[in-house]
């Protein structure tokens, strides 16, 4: 088994690390990574079906993959094409069937088995392999046996210590397409942040779909382990410089986790946590089981352990059934936990949601123009929250460098970009003085004495 392979992701933090997984099992086949799809020997989209418009996008590409598998085929050059992830989960053998041409169909539990699908096809033993099984008894493997050593630019990795969930929010897909909450021992956690570090990794992000609901399933209860529990053995790795996680939902945050923030050094004070609604009567139909009420307290109890922490959210707008008083309390949220930036989107259904089968779903015109309200406003307070840096000094983790400059990222999750320096690489550390402030990212000068060699302060 040899070739490509080109594998492209859409969607969250979770496919991008499923997507390292399956580039390094196709790796310890045979397969060699491409960056361009022409020259591939298969093809793998890792999908997101959180909103339509992903997956929208992966049909549109499937069937340009269609006209490159023929081309290629003329050229007795066969291609092998693969969907993986949430729409591979959702939609199962009806991709096949809708396009003859997918030969891979492998769910968020079973892309494990990807090398042993793909042999099977390369043998003729089958023309298609659909493998979308969710079970209770599914087991996370140790990834770190998956986990291939990181180029030297990559000095920051994603590190899944959980997947699944158990809320089952109306408007969500993912306790179908990723299962129910499954926790990683915290053994196989530390070893393989320990594996990355040793590596040359100074930034890690735990994931998980509601990482506060970490150690509460059998696969760890024994070792009582609670997700601040885990945070603080993390942060103990020798080396590691920044520790982030997402993403929280705020009916399970404690106060356990928000003290954290105060007493946890490399624990950065950035913190994203989802809202989707200012109003309760929608957070209700929502099934988020939490108020607005008590957002709000958490919000207030996280500012109290770290009053400079930088906050950022999710909120859908044109939610069915949503007034235009109901979206005036998700403004009004706004203007009042004053947010350094947010992702909203308008309501789209998602099959076999619960509020897929709303009847009173607001018109497509009165979502845009919401939205377009609610953007505006959170690019006016993003510009006044950034305007707040400026005159301050902060230290930046160098993500690129060009010729115009050098671009890196603050403990607060901002990006800054900087004039060039010499001798400064990604990943490096280096302090800054910011001096202008955008709506999405800051520019800053260099300070502080000679950096020594490497750019490291």
């Amino acid at each position: 088994m040899s070739g490509f392979v080109y594998i492209k992701t859409f969607g969250c933090q979770m496919n991008e690390r499923d997507s390292e997984i399956m580039e390094h099992l196709l790796g310890q086949a045979g397969y060699v990574t491409t960056e361009v799809m022409e020259e591939a020997d298969l093809v793998i989209l890792n999908t997101c079906s959180i909103r339509a418009k992903a997956e929208q996008k992966v049909f549109s590409l499937l069937g340009h993959l269609r006209q490159l598998k023929e081309k290629k085929e003329r050229k007795n050059k066969p291609l092998f094409i693969g969907v993986a992830g949430c729409v591979a989960q959702q939609e199962g053998e009806r991709i096949i069937r809708r396009m003859p041409h997918v030969n891979i169909v492998v769910g968020t539990q079973q892309f494990y088995h990807l090398p042993d699908m793909l042999g099977r096809l390369q043998r003729g033993e089958s023309t298609s392999e659909v493998a979308t099984d969710l079970s209770s008894s599914f087991a996370i493997p140790a990834l770190q046996e998956m986990t291939s050593p990181p180029a030297p630019s990559q000095f920051r990795k994603f590190v899944t210590i959980m997947q699944g969930c158990n809320n089952y929010c109306s408007y969500c897909v993912v306790p179908e397409t990723r299962g129910r909450e499954i926790s990683r021992p915290v053994r196989d956690i530390l070893e393989e942040v320990e594996k990355l570090v040793s590596a040359g990794v100074r930034e890690i992000t735990l994931l998980g779909q509601n990482v506060n609901s970490y150690g509460r399933t059998n696969q760890v209860a024994s070792q009582d382990v609670t997700f601040s529990d885990l945070l603080r053995l993390v942060a103990r790795t020798p080396g590691l410089e920044r520790l982030r996680f997402t993403t929280s939902n705020p009916k399970d945050l404690s106060t356990e986790l928000m003290r954290c923030f105060a007493e946890i050094d490399i624990l950065c004070p950035q913190f994203h946590l989802p809202v989707q609604s200012g109003s309760n009567r929608i957070l209700a139909r929502m099934n988020r089981k939490y108020t607005r009420e008590l957002y709000l307290e958490r919000v207030a109890d996280l500012r109290s352990f770290r009053p400079d922490i930088a906050l950022t959210t999710d909120v859908i707008v044109g939610f069915p059934g949503e007034s235009e008083a109901d979206f005036e309390q998700t403004m009004d949220l706004l203007r009042e936990v004053r947010y350094h930036g947010s992702f909203s989107f308008k309501y789209s259904d998602r099959p076999g949601t619960r509020s897929s089968g709303f009847d009173d779903k607001v018109p497509e015109e009165v979502k845009k123009e919401r939205l377009a309200r609610f953007q505006e406003l959170q690019d006016e307070i993003s510009l006044e929250r950034n305007t707040e840096y400026v005159g301050k000094t902060v230290d930046i983790m160098v993500e690129s460098i060009g010729r115009e400059g050098i671009s890196g990222r603050t403990t607060t999750n901002h990006i800054v970009h900087c004039p060039p320096l010499p001798g400064v690489g990604p990943g490096d550390t280096v302090p800054v003085r910011v001096v202008q402030a955008g709506k999405h990212s800051l520019k800053g000068d260099f300070v502080g004495p000679q950096l020594e060699a490497g750019g490291r302060k």
